[in-house]
C-alpha cells in the first residue's frame, strides 16, 4: 500500500469520533487522487508559516496540523529559552475556523510551559505585531490566510521583536514539527484551568487604544487636521478585521466624513460579496465604487481581512475612479512623507527607505531625489520587519518608509508588519493635503511620471495547484535558471541574480558576485533599457509569480515595453511542459 494511502487509514481510524473531519475522509473513498493529494505531504511550514485549504489531511488546515505546528513551536521556544518565563501572543481574523485555531495554539503552548495571551474579538494583523512587542512577548502567532478565498486559513509565527520570522527561525521550528511523528498524541491543556492559573490570558480594548494613541502620533502635517472633515472617504474592510481600529483612528484625528459599504462590514468568514477578498483586484471594490460615485467621494480604501494590506482608488479628473496599483501607492507615499519631513525639516540624515526586489523602482527614485537612501531586501515584509526592529536597537539609520508591490506598507516602527491601518490614516492626510491646493492625487502622480519616468510594473500569476502543479512549477524554474532570455526587442540582458545560487552575474563582463540577501529560489533578469523580469515560486499559495517592469519615456513606450517583456517570458513558460 502507498504511503499516502496508509495514512490516510490511519486518519480515519483515529477521526471517528469526529464527525466532521470523519465525515470528509470517508466522502474521498472513490477518489484516489484527491486522497493523495491531501496525504502525500504534510501542509508545509515556511518562512510564511502554514497557509492552506481547511479540511481532513495532512495537507489541509485543521486542528490536528495547528496542534502539531504548535507543538514544533512550543519545542523550540522552549529549547531557544530554556530558562526563561515565556509567552506567546495569539490573534485571528474572520476566517472560517479561526478562533478555534487559535485557542487549539495557546492549550498545546499551555501544556508545554508556555503563557499564552489571545485576543478576545478578531484582531488586524499589525496589532498582533504591535502586541509582541508591547507585551515583550517571546513570540506571537496570527491565525489567518489574508486575501486568500474563503476556503483557506493559515497560521503565521511572529518573534520577540515583533516581525515574521525568517528563514533560519523557520527552519529550526520546522524541524521540530518534522521530528514530531504523531499528530494525534499532542497534549493540550484544559481550557478552564488554564483560564484560572491565569496561562490562558484574554485580551481586551486596552491594547487596541494604546496602538490608536501611538499610531495618531505619525500624522506629519497636524495644522492640515482641521480640514479633515473635507475629505469624503469610502471605507470596505472586505468582511474582515478592519472595521473597528480603522473608524476609530480616523475619526479620532478628525476624519469623520466615512462612508462604510454597508453590505461589506460584517465581518463574515464566507466573503459573500466577493470572489476573492484581496483589495488589490478592482473587482473587491465595485460595491465600493458605486458608493463613491453616489457620495462623491474623494478616495476610497479598501483592507483585506487581517487588514495588513490597503487599497486605493482615487477619483479623476472626470469623476471615475481610477484604481491604483500597489507601487503607485507606495510612490505617492513616499513622495509625501519626504516632502512634508523636508518643509519642516525633520529629514534625518540617516533616513532610509526599504523595498523588496520585486517592487518599482520609482519610489527609490524619488528617495534619491530628496538625498535619502534605500535597501531591497527579499519578497516578503518579514524581512522589512527585521530591518526596521534592527535600526531601532543599533540607531544606524533611521526608518522612514517600508514597501513591497502587493499594497502592504509601513511609517511607524511601532509595528514591524505591514500596517493597513496606520497607512489609511497617512492616504487620508495625504489626499486632503492635495485636495486643500485643488489637486487630485491623479495629477500628482502624473508630475511625478514627468519627473522620474513613467514606471510601470504587471504581475502575472500562473495557478499550479495539485501534485501535478507543483512537478511543473519546479520544471518552470529549472528551465530558467539554465536558459537565460539574453534579449527583448533589441535590448539585451546587463544582469542576471540567482538567489537560490546567491550569484550576480554581469553578462556585460562576466563578472560574478555573491549575493548577500539569503538564499531564496528567485530569478531576476535585468535590461539595458530599464526593464526586469523577476520569476519565483510563491511562498504561501500554489502559484508561479511573474514580475515585470519597465521605465518609458512616456505612458505609450512604458506600455509598449511592458507588453515586449510580458510576450517574450510568458511564451517561453508557456512552452514548458
Amino acid at each position: 500500500m502507498n504511503q499516502y494511502l496508509e495514512t490516510y487509514q490511519k486518519w480515519k481510524e483515529q477521526l471517528t469520533n469526529n464527525k466532521e473531519l470523519y465525515g470528509e475522509l470517508t466522502s474521498i473513498e472513490s477518489k484516489p487522487m484527491e486522497i493523495k493529494e491531501r496525504f502525500h505531504k504534510y501542509l508545509e511550514f515556511g518562512t510564511g508559516g502554514l497557509r492552506g485549504i481547511i479540511g481532513a489531511g495532512i495537507n489541509r488546515m485543521n486542528i490536528y496540523t495547528i496542534r502539531k505546528t504548535s507543538q514544533g513551536l512550543a519545542n523550540c521556544l522552549n529549547k531557544i529559552y530554556p530558562s526563561k518565563d515565556k509567552k506567546v501572543v495569539i490573534a485571528y481574523d474572520s476566517r472560517y475556523k479561526s478562533k478555534e485555531f487559535a485557542l487549539e495554539s495557546a492549550l498545546v503552548l499551555i501544556q508545554n510551559g508556555i503563557k499564552a495571551y489571545v485576543f478576545e474579538n478578531i484582531t488586524p494583523t499589525p496589532l498582533l505585531s504591535y502586541a509582541v512587542v508591547k507585551l515583550e512577548a517571546t513570540a506571537g502567532i496570527v491565525v489567518t490566510a489574508s486575501h486568500n478565498p474563503k476556503e483557506y486559513n493559515g497560521y503565521k509565527v511572529y518573534w520577540e521583536h515583533g516581525g515574521q520570522i525568517t528563514d533560519a527561525l523557520a527552519m529550526d521550528i520546522t524541524e521540530e514539527i518534522n521530528n514530531i511523528t504523531n499528530e494525534f498524541e499532542i497534549d493540550v491543556a484544559e481550557r478552564s484551568i488554564a483560564e484560572k492559573e491565569k496561562q490562558l490570558i484574554w485580551i481586551k480594548d486596552d491594547l487596541l487604544n494604546s496602538y490608536i494613541q501611538e499610531t495618531k502620533q505619525l500624522v506629519l502635517n497636524e495644522s492640515l487636521m482641521k480640514y479633515a472633515t473635507d475629505l469624503k472617504i469610502v471605507y470596505t474592510p472586505l468582511h474582515g478585521s478592519g472595521l473597528v481600529p480603522f473608524t476609530k483612528l480616523l475619526k479620532e484625528v478628525g476624519f469623520t466624513n466615512i462612508h462604510l459599504v454597508k453590505e461589506q462590514i460584517e465581518a463574515d468568514p464566507s466573503f459573500p460579496t466577493v470572489i476573492c477578498p484581496n483589495p488589490e483586484e478592482p473587482a473587491a471594490c465595485e460595491l465600493a465604487v458605486k458608493l463613491a460615485h453616489n457620495v462623491d467621494a474623494d478616495i476610497i480604501l479598501a483592507t483585506d481581512p487581517d487588514a495588513d494590506r490597503v487599497g486605493l482608488t482615487i477619483k479623476d479628473s472626470e469623476g471615475n475612479y481610477l484604481h491604483l496599483t500597489g507601487n503607485q501607492t507606495g510612490a505617492l507615499l513616499i513622495d509625501y512623507i519626504l516632502q512634508m519631513r523636508f518643509e519642516k525639516g525633520t529629514l534625518p540624515s540617516n533616513g532610509l527607505i526599504i523595498k523588496t526586489i520585486v517592487t518599482s523602482e520609482m519610489g527609490a527614485a524619488i528617495a534619491k531625489a530628496y538625498g535619502i537612501k534605500h535597501i531591497d531586501v527579499l519578497t516578503g515584509f518579514k524581512y522589512i520587519g527585521e530591518k526596521v526592529a534592527e535600526f531601532a536597537k543599533t540607531g544606524s539609520n533611521t526608518f522612514l518608509f517600508g514597501y513591497e508591490e502587493s499594497y502592504g506598507y509601513l511609517f511607524g516602527s511601532h509595528v514591524r508588519d505591514k500596517d493597513a491601518i496606520q497607512t489609511c490614516l497617512m492616504i487620508a492626510e495625504m489626499a486632503l493635503y492635495y485636495k486643500n491646493k485643488g489637486l487630485l492625487i491623479q495629477q500628482r502622480l502624473e508630475q511625478l511620471f514627468e519627473k522620474y519616468g513613467y514606471f510601470q510594473e504587471a504581475l502575472v500569476n500562473i495557478n499550479l495547484k495539485g501534485f501535478d502543479g507543483q512537478e511543473r512549477l519546479e520544471r518552470i524554474m529549472e528551465y530558467f535558471r539554465v536558459n537565460h532570455p539574453h534579449e527583448i526587442e533589441g535590448s539585451k540582458i546587463t544582469v542576471i541574480k540567482d538567489y537560490l545560487l546567491r550569484k550576480e552575474i554581469n553578462c556585460r563582463t562576466q563578472k560574478k558576485e555573491r549575493l548577500t540577501l539569503p538564499c531564496s529560489n528567485v530569478l531576476q533578469y535585468f535590461y539595458e533599457n530599464g526593464s526586469w523580469c523577476c520569476i519565483r515560486p510563491s511562498g504561501t499559495e500554489p502559484k508561479l509569480k511573474i514580475y515585470f517592469g519597465v521605465k518609458g519615456k512616456n505612458q505609450d513606450d512604458a506600455n509598449q515595453q511592458l507588453l515586449n517583456i510580458k510576450k517574450t517570458f510568458l511564451n517561453i513558460v508557456n512552452n514548458i511542459d
